[in-house]
Formats: C-alpha cells, sequence, structure tokens
C-alpha cells in the first residue's frame, strides 16, 4: 500500500480538480481506535484498484488541513476517517468501525 502524505493545502486542492477517484484516510497517530482502523483498512486492501491515488493525513502534524478537508468536501470532521472523493467531491464518508474496505468497493463498482 502507498499512502501518499497529505501535507499542503495545494495537494488538497490538486485531489478537488483530479478527474477520477482518490481516497484519503484522516488518521490521528494519538488514538488507538484509529489505529486499529488504519491496520484494518490496510490488511483489506489488497481488493481496491492499485491505481487509485491514496492519500494519507497525520492529524495530528496538520490539524488545520483536516478543518479544510471537512470545509472543502462538505464533510464532519472525525478521526479516524475515510474519503472516497470522485471527480473533486466526497461520495463515501466512513469514520471509526464504519470504514470498510468491502463499502469502499461497492461504490467503486
Amino acid at each position: 500500500m502507498n499512502w501518499i502524505s497529505l501535507e499542503t493545502a495545494d495537494q488538497l486542492m490538486q485531489i478537488k480538480q483530479q478527474e477520477g477517484y482518490s481516497l484519503i484516510f484522516k488518521h490521528s497517530t494519538r488514538c488507538s481506535i484509529s489505529m486499529m482502523a488504519k491496520r484494518r483498512f490496510e490488511l483489506d486492501w489488497d481488493n481496491l484498484p492499485e491505481n487509485m491515488p491514496l492519500y494519507f493525513l497525520d492529524l495530528i502534524k496538520h490539524r488545520d488541513l483536516s478543518n479544510q478537508v471537512a470545509q472543502l468536501f462538505q464533510v464532519h470532521h472525525e478521526s479516524p476517517q475515510v474519503l472516497l472523493i470522485k471527480n473533486g467531491e466526497c461520495i463515501l464518508d466512513q469514520s471509526h468501525s464504519g470504514i470498510s474496505v468491502d463499502e469502499t468497493l461497492e461504490v467503486l463498482n
């Protein structure tokens, strides 16, 4: 699994303007629930498309960017949280134990 570290507002704007699918995983490095959700997501990841950009947002380092994600994609801030983006719009928002590769696949198909 090749995470792209999401660290700048410029990257966020690129995601917003990109055609096709992208995924943003918002993760708190201080939260055990977030660690478990990330691990479970990574273990199940083999079934998702290899060419989809996967962005990893460290909420501790980049809280301001997390707030921008919530505003830009019109979702409530949560942690952990997965956002599936298609053509610049959030089409799936999952958080906590609701984070599911299977559900993400259903939306992609």
